[in-house]
């Protein structure tokens, strides 16, 4: 999600304490980890955060508007389980140490739908070799998309590697259940979720 930069955005990045880490390395706790990787403003994952206080939500985002503003709605909701990370997917390896992550959440990623830019997908195989090291055993990843074509693709991509499917379903919906910004858009506009969920078994 690519957002103009605001002048309030800096400043507040640079004096935010609570919310804002460098990596997990940073943190200690005793309760599941969830990660959104490309998190967007936040609307899932601080609404999920504020509904199940026993997991420990991380959101890792690029987009420094983003990240303020995400952080803005965990201060607005008081979260006391929820961090984010200003980072690029491509160094989850570097500030995600290997067995830590319980679950990834993969929502709405950019589907780079000219061939010749398929290896950005968050969903392709070089990427999922990086999530499996992160992920500890039987760690779960949920993928959903709008765009079809991207979610066929992925579905092949992750038959090449150690994740085994577990749902796969493609006009999803749960009652009640917190959304991206685009999932209640797109479902608001009768469009179709696509959705996956995988475990990794190491053993």
């Amino acid at each position: 999600m690519r957002m103009r930069k605001k002048k309030w955005v800096a400043p507040f990045l640079e004096n935010e304490e609570k919310y804002l880490i460098s990596d997990l390395k940073d943190i200690v706790s005793d309760r599941p980890v969830y990660l959104e990787i490309g998190m967007g403003m936040g609307d899932f994952i601080t609404q999920s955060a504020k509904a199940d206080p026993d997991v420990l939500y991380i959101g890792l985002e690029k987009e420094e508007t983003c990240v303020a503003r995400a952080i803005r709605k965990a201060q607005d909701l008081e979260l006391n389980n929820f961090y984010v990370l200003l980072a690029d997917a491509g160094n989850i390896e570097e500030i995600c140490p290997e067995n830590s992550i319980d679950l990834i959440y993969l929502h709405f990623s950019d589907p780079w739908p000219k061939k010749r830019n398929h290896k950005r997908r968050l969903t392709y195989l070089p990427f999922l070799k990086k999530y499996e090291k992160i992920l500890k055993d039987k760690g779960i990843l949920v993928f959903k998309t709008d765009n079809e074509s991207f979610y066929d693709d992925s579905l092949e991509y992750f038959k090449e590697s150690s994740f085994q499917l577990q749902e796969a379903d493609r006009n999803y919906y749960r009652e009640g259940e917190p959304m991206t910004a685009y999932q209640a858009k797109f479902t608001a506009e009768g469009k179709p979720i696509y959705y996956a969920r995988y475990m990794i078994n190491k053993v």
